[in-house]
């Protein structure tokens, strides 16, 4: 740190660190150090695909970070705020003026008897990237189980049965919980074509996985060779470790501007981020605005300047079903589903665009920093934080 430089430290180098570090570059005066776990980003939107064959999922940062930053191939530790500094795995330490904290989220822990130990999660490139190899180690013909239909559980089976794999998805509950029920039957056609065979319903949880099985509530064992765990996603424990508040999942707590509640100079985005205790989905869409916006909470505060509330708005969510076929299922800006969606081959290709265009706009902010500002938004989140403020005082009345 100098005087005549401010100096932001990024920790997470996927959607929401990298839109960070390349919006601070709008400043000649502001230095930028992205730490991160591994020298290539890394789609996590095409995890299912490195799972299936079709993409290695990993792109080279030099594609879609501005030049002038500084990549630190590493993890963090720990964040020190007294001393403004984050201590490093391998054990330096970096010092700050600002930091962005983007670490994302990941696999939890299951709690399930068995499934740490014999499923396979695919939150992660290396997770992905022990699943591919589990499936090309198994015969043509083993018994392969996802658990858990949300988007990634959807898109695994899919592309494995379209690989010719026997699939089955263990929903635990509904087959694709967001979707609108016309989006659900659209998806369910899909599956039903490729071969996958859908067990879902109230009494369809896992309660148990063994080496060569999976247990159901209802009583069903369903023999499975690769179980594949596609159920929760947590996020990494460093703000607790470093005595930030968190909420229940280890999100950490922040205002509207993404400032953490406890420091002024820790700004939050993306998967970890809870900003006023009403976080975003977690996924690529939220990722990417809220990035952009951590940083220019930061240039705001560095300019002396008032930073703005966020403003996040959804348009949907978009599933690929194998190669060929996909849905866009449409959304109101507030993230609740329409009636409206797009399937067939049509819905493969927005797929894909979407997916292209998402490294296009990391790779636009670090060629012109703060140009694009153009995402949907939301108009009634500032209602939602109207109708919890005024809940708290009844709450806390009534606990007295």
């Amino acid at each position: 740190m100098t005087a005549n430089t401010t100096d932001v430290v990024v920790i997470g180098g996927g959607y929401a660190g990298v839109m960070a570090a390349n919006r601070l570059t709008q400043r000649d005066d502001v230095t930028v150090t992205l730490i991160n776990p591994r020298p290539n980003f890394v789609e996590r939107i095409r995890l299912h695909q490195l799972v299936g064959g079709s993409d290695d999922a990993v792109v080279d940062y030099r594609k879609v970070l501005a030049k002038g930053i500084r990549l630190v191939v590493d993890s963090v530790a720990r964040i020190d705020t007294a001393e403004r500094s984050v201590t490093l795995a391998s054990g330096g330490t970096v010092g700050y003026d600002y930091v962005i904290y983007a670490v994302g989220s990941g696999s939890t822990d299951p709690s399930v008897p068995g499934a740490a130990e014999f499923a396979y999660p695919t939150a992660n490139l290396e997770e992905a990237e022990r699943l591919r190899a589990a499936v090309e180690a198994a015969p043509a013909t083993a018994a392969v189980t996802v658990v858990g239909a949300g988007p990634t559980g959807i898109e695994t089976a899919a592309e494995l049965a379209e690989e010719g794999r026997t699939v089955t998805l263990v929903c635990g509950g509904v087959l694709g919980p967001y979707l609108h029920p016309r989006g659900r039957r659209s998806v369910a056609r899909r599956l039903a074509e490729l071969g996958v065979t859908v067990v879902e319903g109230p009494d369809t949880k896992v309660t148990a996985v063994t080496r060569d099985a999976v247990r159901l509530g209802d009583g069903r064992t369903l023999p499975s060779e690769v179980t594949i765990w596609t159920v929760g996603f947590g996020v990494p424990d460093l703000a607790a470790r470093s005595g930030l508040s968190t909420d229940a999942v280890g999100r950490l707590r922040t205002d509207e501007t993404l400032t953490s509640v406890d420091d002024l100079r820790v700004v939050a985005a993306g998967d970890s981020a809870a900003p006023s205790d009403l976080p975003f989905r977690m996924g690529c869409q939220s990722a990417v605005q809220l990035g952009p916006q951590a940083a220019e909470t930061v240039l705001s505060r560095i300019a002396g300047e008032q930073p703005a509330p966020i403003d996040v708005g959804f348009a949907g969510q978009c599933i690929s079903l194998g190669r060929r076929f996909g849905i866009f299922q449409f959304a109101h800006k507030d993230d609740t589903v329409k009636r409206l969606h797009l399937g067939g081959r049509p819905g493969a290709k927005l797929k894909e665009v979407i997916c292209k265009s998402i490294v296009w706009q990391l790779a636009y902010e670090a060629r012109k920093p703060g140009a694009r500002t153009w995402w949907a938004k939301d108009a009634k989140r500032q209602q939602l934080l109207q109708a919890k403020r005024a809940e708290a005082p009844a709450v806390a009345e009534r606990a007295a």
